[in-house]
């Protein structure tokens, strides 16, 4: 509790990795959403659709959540520089 309160822990990374369990189940979701959306049901289209929102969803979402998770380790490797 003391890393956390003195910020020598991060606690924002452990974060990101819920949000993008969240993300991820979104894009899930929506997916499947999207499969069954429009007037005429499912269709070859729609799931199609469907599952390119799922895959550019999941992806877009592990894209972010990587750029983020890599900033925090930029700043780790230049903490244990500065150490040195």
């Amino acid at each position: 509790m003391k890393d956390v309160l003195f910020f020598n822990n991060m606690l924002t990374p452990k974060i990101i990795t819920f949000v993008y369990w969240i993300l991820l189940l979104a894009a899930v979701i929506g997916g499947i959403s999207t499969m069954f959306a429009g007037y005429e049901g499912f269709t070859f289209g729609s799931f199609i659709m469907g599952l390119l929102a799922a895959a550019g969803g999941a992806l877009g979402a592990r894209i972010w959540c990587e750029l983020l998770i890599v900033l925090f380790k930029m700043n780790e490797a230049l903490q244990d520089l500065r150490k040195k």
